[in-house]
C-alpha cells in the first residue's frame, strides 16, 4: 500500500510546544513540527492534513470522518484515559503509529500505559520532535 493521504493528530496541549516543559517536550514548537511535515510531504508527493485539538470528542469526530491512508497520532494526556479515541481508531481501521515527544518510560508510572499502543503499527517515544519525522519516513514508505 502507498501513502498518498496522511493525517497527523496532536492531542491536548501539544499546542504548548516550545512553552510547555522543555525539559520533557523540547523547545521546537508544534509550528514548527507542523511545518517540517507539511515540507516533507510536498517533497514526497503526499497530501497531508494536519489537526490538533484539545478536546476528545473533537479528535474522535476528526478520526470517524477520515479518508486517509495512514495517521500518525500524539494522543498525549488521552493516550492513559480516551477509550473513546482508541475506539475510533479501532473502528476505522487504518493503521497509525502513535507518538510521544518525551520517553514515556522514564517518567511517572501511569504514563506507562497506552490505550493505544496494542492497535498501532508502532509506538515512538522519547526522540522528541523527530520522532515524527521518523513516524511520517515509516508511514511514506509502507509496502
Amino acid at each position: 500500500m502507498k501513502v498518498k493521504n496522511l493525517t497527523v493528530i496532536h492531542g491536548p496541549n501539544l499546542n504548548l510546544l516550545g512553552k510547555r516543559e522543555p525539559q520533557h517536550y523540547g523547545s521546537v514548537s508544534l509550528e514548527e513540527i507542523n511545518s517540517q511535515l507539511s515540507s516533507k510531504a510536498e517533497n514526497a508527493n503526499v497530501s497531508i492534513e494536519i489537526f490538533q485539538s484539545n478536546s476528545e470528542s473533537d479528535i474522535v469526530s476528526k478520526i470517524q470522518n477520515l479518508k486517509s491512508d495512514f495517521i500518525i497520532i500524539n494522543p498525549a494526556a488521552f493516550t492513559h484515559s480516551s477509550v473513546s479515541i482508541r475506539d475510533a481508531l479501532s473502528a476505522m481501521k487504518i493503521p497509525f503509529i502513535e507518538v510521544h515527544l518525551s520517553n514515556v518510560f522514564a517518567r511517572e508510572a501511569f504514563r506507562k500505559e497506552s490505550f493505544f499502543s496494542d492497535l498501532a503499527v508502532g509506538v515512538i517515544s522519547g526522540l522528541g520532535a523527530e520522532g515524527y519525522i521518523a513516524a511520517f519516513n515509516f508511514a511514506i514508505n509502507v509496502k
